[in-house]
C-alpha cells in the first residue's frame, strides 16, 4: 500500500539519502550521499529550502522522495521539482504521484512555474514529465577531458594575471559574489547569489575535501573574470577516479572574446594536473549566450552526458 508523507526534519535524513543513493546506484558520476552531509546542509546552507519535502513508502518501505523546492532569494515565481524513485519501483506510477504532489505544493506556495531537470538516459522520467504537461526548454551538457596533454596557443590572453582568492579576506568573498552576479545576469535561470551563499559554498561544502578554489583574472589592474575549481575526494575514492571539476567560470561582458576565459580555464587545468588529477569535468548550458561550449571544445572537452530541463505553467 502506497503512503506519501511529509518529510520530518531531524529524523528522515537517513531515509532520504537511502532513496537518493539507491536511485543513482551504478552511475559513474554519482558519489554516495550521507545523512550527516544532509544535516549540515539543512543547518548551514543559507539558501536551502526546508519545506516541500515528501517521502513515498510502500508497506512501510521507502521507495521515493520529492522536493518541491522554492528558492527564497529568487524573485520570479519559479519552483523546482527534484524527485527520486528506487529502480524496482519505477514505472509503477509512484514517480507521477510524487511530481503531481510537488506541483500542488508549488502552487500552494505561490509559484507560477515548475521546473525539473532529468538525465537524458532516464527516458521514463522524460515520458513522465511530458505526460504531465511539461515541455523541454533547455539542454545542459556534462563535459570531460583528459589532462595528459593540456593545449597551448588557443587564443589565451597572456596579458592576464591570475590571482587566487584569499578566503580570509572578506573583500575577496564580496568581489567574487559581485563578479559572478554581473557575469551571469543574462544567463538562463540566473538569480543573484548572496555573500552568505558564496561563503557557504566555499567554506562549508563537504564534497570537495581537497579544496575548492577560486582564481581571479586581472587585466589592466581590473578584475574581469574568475574560475572555480575543486577536487571531490570522496568521489575519487568511491569511483577510483582522478577527476577535478570546474564548477564556475565567468567573464564580465565587456571583456569577452579577449582570451580571458581561455587563460582562466588553462590555469585551472594546470592546477589540477599539478595535483595529480588525470581528468577534468564541467557542466554547461548548451544555449549559453557566451557560446562557452565552443571554448570548452577548443580546449579539449567532449560531451559525456546530457541533462534535459523541463518546465510547465502551474
Amino acid at each position: 500500500m502506497l503512503n506519501i508523507r511529509r518529510f520530518v526534519q531531524g529524523i528522515d535524513e537517513p531515509i532520504w539519502v537511502e532513496i537518493l543513493n539507491a536511485s543513482r546506484k551504478g552511475r559513474e558520476d554519482w558519489r554516495t550521499a550521507t545523512a550527516e552531509e544532509m544535516l549540515v546542509q539543512e543547518r548551514e546552507n543559507p539558501g536551502f529550502d526546508l519545506e516541500g519535502r515528501f517521502i513515498a513508502e510502500v508497506d512501510g518501505r521507502p521507495v521515493g522522495a520529492v522536493h518541491a523546492n522554492v528558492e527564497k532569494h529568487r524573485e520570479e515565481k519559479k519552483g523546482f521539482i527534484r524527485f527520486h524513485v528506487i529502480p524496482e519501483s519505477r514505472g509503477t506510477g509512484i514517480g507521477q504521484q510524487l511530481v503531481e504532489l510537488a506541483i500542488k505544493q508549488l502552487k500552494a506556495r505561490g509559484m507560477t512555474t515548475g521546473q525539473a531537470t532529468v538525465d537524458f538516459r532516464d527516458t521514463d522520467y522524460v515520458a513522465l514529465l511530458e505526460g504531465l504537461g511539461f515541455r523541454q526548454i533547455r539542454v545542459g551538457s556534462e563535459m570531460e577531458m583528459d589532462l595528459a596533454s593540456i593545449p597551448r596557443g588557443i587564443g589565451e590572453n597572456e596579458q592576464v594575471a591570475i590571482r587566487r582568492l584569499q578566503r580570509d579576506q572578506e573583500e575577496d568573498i564580496e568581489l567574487v559574489t559581485s563578479l559572478l552576479n554581473e557575469a551571469f545576469k543574462e544567463h538562463f535561470d540566473f538569480r543573484p547569489d548572496t555573500v552568505e551563499e558564496i561563503r557557504y559554498f566555499l567554506f562549508s561544502d563537504q564534497f570537495f575535501k581537497k579544496g575548492r578554489e577560486i582564481f581571479f583574472a586581472i587585466l589592466d589592474n581590473e578584475t574581469v573574470g574568475c574560475i572555480g575549481a575543486g577536487i571531490d575526494e570522496k568521489q575519487e575514492r568511491e569511483g577510483n577516479v582522478d577527476v577535478g571539476n570546474i564548477f564556475t567560470i565567468g567573464v564580465l561582458k565587456g571583456y569577452r572574446r579577449k582570451g580571458i576565459g581561455a587563460k582562466l580555464i588553462l590555469h585551472a587545468l594546470q592546477e589540477f594536473k599539478a595535483k595529480g588529477v588525470a581528468r577534468a569535468t564541467l557542466g554547461v548550458d548548451d544555449y549559453n549566450p557566451t557560446k562557452a561550449m565552443e571554448l570548452y571544445k577548443k580546449v579539449g572537452f567532449r560531451v559525456k552526458k546530457k541533462d534535459l530541463v523541463f518546465a510547465r505553467e502551474l
